[in-house]
């Protein structure tokens, strides 16, 4: 039997630094700064945590990008699924029945993979669902100060 991990997704934002990074580093709102601590505060051995890229699909925080002007929030119903599909198949190759996924992404990112996500991990989490961008950093920043 495989040990559980959490696998930690984190939507990419609009705001980018110029030049290369790993996207852990290139994204730059105060959104995805806290959502990526509030991940690394609550890694554990095994864990993983990816960015969720409108132009990449599935990307590796270590992975180094560009910046880039691509937004789900453009693109048609047909194009959204096209991206859930692609970053699944990336997803079935890193997730385990036994994980756990928790999603820090809007309903965009969600919409086409969380169904299917639940077919290849033992729970799907969105902790953040429902709330609008300011209550997400109001969320991400009393998590942040609860867990020092």
């Amino acid at each position: 039997m495989s040990t559980s991990r959490t696998v930690y997704l984190v939507s990419c934002v609009s705001k980018k630094k110029r030049g290369k990074y790993p996207a852990r580093d290139i994204y730059d709102s105060p959104r995805f700064r806290k959502a990526r601590s509030y991940v690394e505060q609550h890694l554990q051995h095994g864990d993983k945590w990816f960015v969720l890229s409108t132009k990449h699909g599935l990307l590796c925080s270590d992975d180094v990008i560009e910046p880039y002007e691509t937004t789900l929030n453009k693109m048609k119903r047909k194009e959204r699924q096209d991206w859930a599909k692609q970053v699944l198949g990336s997803l079935k190759s890193v997730v385990r029945q036994a994980d756990i996924v928790i999603i820090l992404a809007g309903n965009r990112y969600r919409e086409f993979l969380k169904e299917d996500l639940t077919d290849l991990c033992r729970r799907v989490e969105v902790p953040m669902e429902g709330l609008k961008i300011g209550e997400q950093l109001r969320w991400l920043e009393q998590e942040l100060n609860g867990h020092e």
